[in-house]
């Protein structure tokens, strides 16, 4: 005997109570970043024969995996089911998560985290496409700002738990906190959640191309860490680069011409989705920049302990929460790029007020708190309108693969902030002395303009407009 779908409908959760389901495990991703960035001078110290510039692949396997999984995975789980799909990812991250906090060397926790990072990958865009698709096209934006949110909530949590957790209970802690978010949501959410899919989808994504694209970033990635050691010019510095520059290219050429590719080119001829995305890239190198060298600067030349750093940063993120709420509101009446380019702008005069007025003698009230909360404001006006922003004018079909090609093209972005991060502050941030540290300041302050000028290219239309537009349409025809 068949369901009726109206109690089918009325059975299946409410809009904001999917938002709350997917929003649990993506504030344990979200978390688990935070707190393995306030995590890294300890994990440093238990693996004291290991270079920075290795560890640091600590931070970058995740996003590496992340960013090139992020696509095929929304693809996947339109074809597949997002539901059976964000069930198979919590699996994976809860028991990766574990795995890491078991790592008995620096090799094995760099494994753990690629793994993780596959866990996460399946999480991120059917998380978004499960809430996208719950919501009436006028409260999505508010909706997706909000889900960004969760991120800054996490972030806000992330530094001050984080340091009390690794002070008191040692780094290893920071992973083991993922495992009952992991186990109630996946209880959770094989009760409660509904099934949803892409009817029209039927080829695999490109096995290839995902490599490729693997290798790619890997590649560029691998090139820019070890710069330090090997010198800007050396062949074997420029020759990674380019290598890793040439398999991109290969992937685009290859993106073009298969029958099911893993980036699917024609969302970028929406200009919209363009500049949202160039905006997305450029803010994701300038945030992660600034997120691994404030914590470097406050442990190696303020003399910070752990858990006092996670207090310091805590401004920062805290304000993101109201203003992220706030940005929903305002990007669904006014559009996403009033927001964006005061945002952006905002975030590189943080970086300018650390450039010229941090110095080695700890000031805390006069120049990091305004600073700090200067970069609330600044990613509160950014990261969660960016998401909203690019998938504002998707077709319900393709929620999940465009939204994965931002987290994507996020994701990239903390790969190159955190390497870049790395090759500034030289091969042993132990010896970065306060001019080192000067030039992440000028990188996330060049990223905050640049955020800010490609942001004049997004021309999202709001909600009150586009419904205005839809009842026209209907009573001319």
């Amino acid at each position: 005997m068949f369901l009726n779908p109206q109690k089918a409908e009325s059975a299946a959760l409410s809009p904001w109570s999917t938002h709350a389901l997917t929003s649990l495990v993506m504030f344990a991703a979200f978390l688990d970043s935070s707190l393995l960035v306030i995590a890294f001078p300890s994990i440093r110290r238990s693996f004291a024969s290991v270079s920075t510039a290795e560890l640091s692949w600590i931070l970058n396997a995740y996003s590496i995996i992340f960013g090139a999984l992020l696509v095929p995975s929304g693809r996947l789980a339109d074809q597949f089911g997002r539901k059976r799909m964000f069930l198979a990812g919590v699996t994976i991250f809860t028991l990766a998560s574990a795995l890491c906090g078991l790592a008995p060397s620096a090799g094995a926790l760099i494994a753990a985290r690629a793994l993780q990072a596959v866990g996460a990958a399946m999480l991120m865009p059917t998380s978004l496409a499960l809430v996208l698709a719950a919501f009436p096209i006028e409260k999505r934006a508010i909706a997706v700002t909000l889900w960004g949110a969760v991120g800054g909530l996490a972030a806000a949590l992330g530094p001050s738990a984080g340091a009390f957790l690794i002070q008191s209970l040692g780094w290893r802690s920071a992973f083991y906190i993922n495992l009952p978010i992991g186990l109630l949501a996946f209880v959770l959410g094989r009760k409660l959640l509904r099934e949803s899919r892409d009817v029209s989808a039927r080829a695999l994504p490109d096995f290839v191309g995902v490599v490729l694209l693997i290798a790619a970033v890997g590649l560029v990635t691998l090139g820019i860490v070890a710069s330090e050691a090997w010198g800007w010019l050396d062949w074997h510095t420029a020759g990674f680069a380019l290598t890793g520059l040439a398999l991109l290219l290969i992937f685009v050429r290859r993106s073009l011409r298969v029958t099911s590719p893993v980036l699917d080119l024609t969302l970028f001829a929406d200009k919209n989705y363009r500049f949202a995305n160039l905006a997305t890239l450029l803010f994701g190198i300038a945030f992660f920049a600034m997120f691994l060298g404030n914590v470097l600067f406050l442990t190696q030349i303020w003399h910070y302990s752990t858990f006092k750093a996670g207090l310091a940063i805590l401004p920062a993120p805290l304000t993101v929460i109201p203003v992220a709420i706030i940005s929903g509101r305002v990007a669904s009446r006014y559009g996403h790029r009033v927001l964006v380019i005061p945002g952006g702008t905002l975030f590189a005069l943080a970086g300018v007020s650390l450039l010229l007025r941090a110095g080695t003698t700890p000031s805390y009230v006069s120049v990091w708190l305004p600073s700090s909360l200067l970069v609330g404001l600044g990613v509160g006006l950014c990261l969660p309108v960016l998401n909203s922003a690019a998938v504002h004018g998707l077709a319900p079909s393709r929620f999940a693969v465009g939204s994965a090609v931002n987290q994507s093209i996020r994701a990239l972005g903390a790969v190159l902030g955190v390497a870049l991060a790395i090759a500034l502050l030289g091969r042993d941030p132990r010896t970065a002395d306060l001019p080192t540290f000067q030039h992440v300041f000028a990188l996330f302050v060049c990223g905050g303009f640049l955020t800010s000028a490609a942001s004049v290219g997004i021309r999202t239309e709001p909600a009150v407009k586009a419904r205005a537009v839809s009842q026209v349409e209907v009573v001319n025809s």
